[in-house]
């Protein structure tokens, strides 16, 4: 073992919720040192930049409880086991903004709690754009806004996107679109 690992001897599953497990672990570093873990184990999800021809992203609204307050944020949603993450991303935009896209461009993904939680986000870019009815889940309320896309930018830069996900997307766009 090398000083970059760590060995789990023993894992326990305290919380098996519909979205995330929580395991605590006992671990031993490197130079043999105990060592204790939290770990959430998440499924994964996924990111979408809707951007239209003229410029507009399309972002939702809506209420996040752990911060008692609404947010804006791009299209996003968790994976299902098994699914292929550009297939979620297709099936959220459309869920959460009624749209479909005739491209949809890999952004790469981010690991966005690293030090307790496996969630991986993969992000998008959707171009192209098409609308139709949302098809939001049960439970699901949330309000569809339209910015141009310097605003949304501006909005993240200034700390108005507060959420990681769509901040890290959207300068990624930002910096694909102004090459």
């Amino acid at each position: 073992m090398t000083y970059m690992e760590e060995k789990t001897v023993n894992s326990r599953l305290i919380f098996d919720g519909k979205v995330v497990k929580l395991y605590v672990d006992d671990a031993e570093l490197a130079d043999g040192t105990p060592a204790y873990r939290e770990l959430i184990k998440h499924p994964g999800g996924v990111c979408v930049v809707p951007l239209d021809n003229e410029g507009n992203i399309y972002m939702v609204k809506q209420f996040r409880y752990p911060f008692k307050t609404a947010l804006y944020e791009i299209p996003a949603g968790k994976l299902e086991s098994g699914e292929d993450h550009r297939e979620c991303g297709i099936r959220e935009l459309k869920e959460e903004t009624g749209a479909t896209a005739s491209s949809f461009e890999y952004l790469g993904c981010i690991y966005p709690t690293v030090a307790y939680d496996t969630e991986i986000i993969h992000m998008y870019l959707a171009r192209g754009l098409s609308f139709g009815d949302q098809k939001l889940d049960d439970g699901e309320f949330l309000d569809v806004i339209k910015l141009p896309f310097e605003k949304a930018f501006d909005m993240a830069m200034n700390g108005e996107i507060p959420d990681a996900k769509s901040q890290t997307a959207i300068l990624k766009t930002w910096i694909l679109l102004n090459r």
